[in-house]
Formats: structure tokens, C-alpha cells, sequence
């Protein structure tokens, strides 16, 4: 056997170790999926219904940093079989458990410049990492 695939056999199995030992990714699309339960080092994709052509934004208010590390900022998409420009759409977000606790993910759907308004909805996800 060459030297070189005697090298990266072990390389190789490490990395699919590596990957076999990584908690799973949980997916919330609504409120009643809460409260969460969430295990160190596991992932949340949180995707609510978006619609930013009408000037309504998702807001993160409590992101619970003291408990979730952000993986980035919000995305949105717009299912490409809508074909209609201005159709809504999903904004996401990832996050990854990081120590134990109890917290909240918070969001307000709002204009953001109207801020004597009410939210048009609110998404308050209670959580608990272990």
C-alpha cells in the first residue's frame, strides 16, 4: 500500500467519526413545537413565514445568548414555484446550543420603523439545554 493512502485511511476514519458524533438538527416551523429541549452542541433551524415586500420583518429580540451560539444572520427565501414577485417567503435562522440553562428564542413580526404598533405576531419559544 503507498504511503500516501496509508495517511489518509486514518484521516478518513477520523473525519467520519467525527461526523457520526455530531447531535442532530432540530426544526421548528411553529410556535406549538415549543417549549424546546435542546442537547449541547445540537442545532436549531428556526423558519417562519416571511413576507419583506410588505415592509414585515422578523425581529430577534431575545436570542437566547446566553445559552445558543448564532450560526449567521436571518435568510430569507422565496419558493421558486411561486413565480409571483412580492409572494411571500421563509426567513431562517440557525443556532447551536452551547451551555445548560432555561431561556427564550424571541420574535416580533413588525414594521420596523413603526414602534408605537403592536407586533403583527410574536414567536416566544421557551428552551432548555441540557
Amino acid at each position: 500500500m503507498p504511503t500516501a493512502y496509508r495517511l489518509l485511511l486514518p484521516l478518513g476514519l477520523a473525519l467520519l467519526s467525527a461526523c457520526a458524533h455530531q447531535p442532530g438538527s432540530l426544526a421548528v416551523h411553529q410556535q406549538s413545537q415549543c417549549p424546546l429541549s435542546l442537547r449541547s452542541g445540537q442545532q436549531v433551524i428556526l423558519t417562519l413565514p416571511s413576507n419583506p415586500t410588505t415592509g414585515f420583518r422578523w425581529v430577534l429580540r431575545d436570542g437566547a445568548s446566553s445559552l445558543l451560539d448564532s450560526l449567521g444572520p436571518e435568510v430569507y427565501s422565496n419558493p421558486e414555484d411561486a413565480g409571483l414577485i412580492g409572494s411571500a417567503g421563509q426567513s431562517t435562522w440557525r443556532f447551536q446550543a452551547r451551555q445548560a440553562g432555561a431561556g427564550h428564542l424571541l420574535l416580533t413580526y413588525q414594521r420596523p420603523w413603526e414602534t408605537e404598533v403592536a407586533p403583527a405576531k410574536t414567536f416566544d419559544c421557551p428552551l432548555r439545554v441540557q
